[in-house]
């Protein structure tokens, strides 16, 4: 008899979602990471349209 539909043996979901739970993780952390540096390059730090170009100037101005 089930309860609450949990069997007498469990199907395994940790072992077999690790790879993906893996990559996920990774594709999250590189695609925040190229962001970052996109938003940062020299073509787009100035640009009136980035929302974190005043952050940057004053990052920058820091700096120097």
């Amino acid at each position: 008899m089930a309860f609450l539909g949990l069997r007498k043996w469990p199907t395994p979901v940790a072992r077999p979602m690790a790879p993906f739970v893996a990559a996920t993780a990774l594709t999250y952390y590189l695609v925040g990471a190229l962001q970052d540096m996109a938003v940062r390059s020299d073509a787009y730090a100035n640009d009136p349209k980035n929302p974190y170009a005043a952050q940057i100037a004053k990052e920058k101005a820091a700096h120097h």
